[in-house]
């Protein structure tokens, strides 16, 4: 079984405590994430991610470190599925590069 996530602690332990799991590929105990050669080797192809927002868009993180904090979309990379969010954190704006599964916009 293939499985794409974000590896969070929290992903992490949910992932490695589900009925039926017994190992992982890759040395030690955590896995190895596959290179895009490798999925395609394997006949799975990328299903593309559309994101629902454009720059300058309020969004809110859904999962990762940052969960529940609120942001504005300063950049957007399709290719890599990936967005860099102004965050306010620690009394300043902080850039924050998140996936585009991580953000719901508001």
């Amino acid at each position: 079984v293939l499985v794409k996530m974000i590896m969070t602690d929290e992903s992490w332990y949910v992932v490695r405590n589900t009925r039926g799991v017994t190992g992982f590929v890759g040395p030690g105990s955590k896995p190895v994430p596959l290179t895009d050669a490798e999925i395609k080797t394997l006949g799975v192809e990328k299903i593309p991610i559309k994101l629902d927002a454009k720059v300058k868009d309020n969004v809110r993180v859904i999962s990762g470190p940052f969960e529940n904090f609120v942001g504005v979309i300063q950049e957007i990379n399709n290719e890599k599925h990936k967005v860099k969010v102004m965050i306010s954190m620690f009394g300043r704006e902080t850039p924050v590069e998140l996936e585009f599964t991580q953000i719901e916009r508001l």
